[in-house]
């Protein structure tokens, strides 16, 4: 079974510290809620697994994705992705993700994913509709992840400003200054915000079921 996915999120981040996530495939597997990539094969490929929770039962999904495409004029990043699990079931994803400029405000931008989906074994069960919805829960949920990770990079603003103090006092602005003995060289440092540890299958069902059983009555959520 085949689903196929077009998806513009609007990010109040501008397109610079957006890329800088989308560019890095670890920081974007580290936004997938229950991803982590396990093995680096190659310059373009990586070993890795998502880890799915219903209930008290877990699932762990091994695979592998590739870069296919980056253009970091462009701003845009295609991947390949496939996984199986123990019981049977496979599914592979083909990924084209852009960001994009947001000409009314430059501290604003849109990430943009065209995905083509692929689901065989007890999964492919379900239906398109109920992938379908699937999918834009889980995707909510990188979203989400994705916009802090990208507001906790430095803002352009304040990456000037400090380039402008750094000139005024006639210096310049060193990004790892070496301190010296016994003192830190960066007393706060900054921790990129914490992300989901697994899809919350659970709460996927649920939301499912409910909207299954509303549409019984002609009513959607």
């Amino acid at each position: 079974m085949e689903v196929k996915l077009d998806k513009r999120y609007p990010l109040d981040v501008d397109p610079g510290r957006a890329w800088a996530i989308l560019g890095d495939l670890k920081a974007v597997a580290g936004c997938m809620p229950g991803a982590e990539l396990t093995e680096q094969l190659s310059e373009t490929s990586y070993k890795g697994g998502v880890k799915v929770k219903v209930g008290p039962a877990t699932a762990q999904f091994g695979g592998q994705v590739d870069v296919l495409e980056k253009d970091e004029s462009a701003r845009k990043m295609v991947l390949r992705g496939k996984g199986a699990d123990k019981g049977g079931s496979s599914a592979s994803m083909d990924l084209a993700a852009t960001i994009e400029a947001d000409p009314a405000n430059p501290a604003a931008s849109v990430l943009h994913g065209d995905a083509a989906v692929i689901v065989n074994g007890k999964f492919a069960q379900f239906g398109g509709r109920m992938m379908v919805q699937v999918s834009d829960m889980i995707l909510a949920q990188f979203v989400e992840n994705f916009r802090q990770a990208a507001q906790a990079l430095p803002s352009p603003a304040s990456q000037a400003t400090a380039e402008d103090a750094a000139v005024a006092f006639g210096g310049t602005l060193e990004p790892n200054p070496v301190a010296p003995a016994g003192t830190s060289a960066d007393p706060a440092p900054r921790t990129a915000p914490a992300v989901a540890g697994e899809i919350n299958g659970l709460a996927i069902v649920w939301a499912l079921i409910k909207n299954w059983w509303l549409g019984l009555f002609g009513k959607r959520t």
